[in-house]
């Protein structure tokens, strides 16, 4: 989105499409100029600032032992994408029946084959979960979550010391990512700085009108 002009189309088509269910607006240095105020007079409120954060590949990843027992796998079939999908999902407070069609909607991505999904393993049970996504030079971190029950574990330093691996792995230069407050103190850990800021608009939920009224 590069123009204000935009702002208002974009949201009447957002409230009609997503009507129901929560969506937010990210504004950022890459948004227009007056971007904020545009959505705020849309009935947009702002919900927190976000930091936007890298760390140099080429600095070694510390070993860290994991957890007992847990292992962090790549999930590269079918079989455990659902589980992978269900446990992100439920952490964010995503509706269950929205799941298969997020599971749809990975299992077809056309930037897959740039796409590396980590699954932390404990009992033959998904109980974490890392998206890395490489591009332009950068090993993007997405989707660090952990079940709410496994959670102060170690499982998060775990998942994102592989996820960094990943990277290097994968010939990146940056990892980046943007930081939860929850999030924020264990990737500093790791030496991840800030170099930006995201600005989370949301939008009231509104329920569809019944058609032919």
């Amino acid at each position: 989105m590069r123009s204000l002009d935009a702002v208002e189309q974009i949201t009447a088509t957002a409230r009609e499409r997503l009507a129901g269910v929560p969506w937010w607006w990210w504004v950022g240095p890459d948004s227009p100029a007056g971007t904020s105020s545009a959505l705020a007079e849309c009935g947009a409120h702002e919900v927190t600032t976000i930091p936007v954060m890298v760390r140099p590949l080429d600095q070694a990843v510390d070993p860290m032992e994991p957890p007992a027992g847990l292992r962090i796998e790549a999930v590269t079939d079918d079989d455990r994408l659902p589980e992978l999908v269900r446990t992100y999902s439920r952490s964010m407070g995503v509706a269950p029946i929205l799941e298969p069609d997020i599971v749809r909607i990975e299992s077809q991505r056309r930037d897959n084959a740039d796409i590396v999904r980590l699954a932390a393993v404990l009992e033959d049970r998904v109980v974490g979960t890392t998206v890395v996504i490489a591009a332009h030079d950068v090993a993007g971190i997405f989707l660090v979550h952990v079940a709410e029950t496994h959670r102060r574990h170690g499982i998060g330093t775990a998942l994102t010391a592989a996820a960094l691996q990943v990277g290097q792995d994968r010939g990146m230069r940056l990892a980046a990512l943007a930081a939860s407050p929850a999030g924020e103190p264990l990737y500093r850990r790791f030496g991840f700085v800030d170099v930006a800021q995201y600005r989370l608009f949301t939008f009231p939920v509104q329920m569809s009108s019944p058609r032919g009224r």
